[in-house]
């Protein structure tokens, strides 16, 4: 009982913050919850001097809650669909993962970036965006500073894949299914793959947002 009510104010905490995130996110898409939530916690963070009170709970959040959240992500995909589109999709998330990684490794060496922000904008764009560096940031024991850096760096890939990508698809003259497993595999948060998505199916009058959902979906189960 002391454990739960020990846990209870950090638990709370998050709570609060993720509750307008998710509003925040859903009334602009193409930013996302998970950054706004980034955001907002950074901003806190700033304030809440008195973290001894809520520092368990947070803990347990971002380890416990934080694992759990991507277990239940799997209860959102179709078994049948995964299947399918896995069978295409795989081999080029587990490529596209590993050659961003690599990437990231070596003009961290090249340019002598700083090597926390230089895994967090490579799993950031190589998996899931600012969901990956959240799931990241933790276990790399990476600063508030080089968290807000890194988000900066994917939610300006997220506005460019969304504004860009559509076009690109349209000058590689991409079939709907190519474009949703570019989409997929190529832009980094859930809701930006989303807006791209929407964007390219509303001059095309095509559906290529379940599929392009389904392998970012797919892709994010890699964190």
């Amino acid at each position: 009982m002391m454990t739960i009510e020990k846990k209870l104010p950090g638990i709370m905490f998050c709570v609060i913050l993720a509750l307008p995130a998710w509003f925040l996110g859903n009334l602009f898409p193409l930013v996302g919850a998970p950054v706004f939530a980034i955001l907002l916690g950074m901003v806190m963070g700033n304030f809440h001097n008195n973290r001894t009170q809520t520092t368990d709970g947070i803990a347990f959040t971002s380890k416990y809650i934080l694992q759990a959240a991507v277990v239940l992500l799997g209860f959102g995909l179709n078994l049948t669909q995964v299947f399918k589109v896995g069978t295409q999709s795989l081999p080029i998330i587990i490529s596209t993962i590993a050659v961003s990684l690599v990437v990231a490794f070596l003009l961290q060496k090249w340019l002598k970036l700083d090597s926390n922000i230089a895994i967090l904008v490579g799993v950031g764009s190589s998996i899931c965006g600012g969901s990956a560096i959240a799931a990241t940031a933790p276990v790399i024991k990476a600063k508030g500073e080089e968290v807000a850096k890194s988000i900066s760096v994917i939610f300006l890939f997220n506005i460019l894949a969304a504004l860009i990508f559509p076009t690109l698809g349209e000058l590689l003259h991409l079939s709907n299914q190519g474009f949703a497993l570019f989409a997929g595999t190529a832009v980094n948060d859930t809701s930006s793959v989303t807006a791209t998505a929407t964007a390219w199916d509303a001059i095309h009058q095509s559906n290529t947002l379940d599929g392009a959902t389904i392998v970012k979906l797919t892709r994010t189960l890699a964190i």
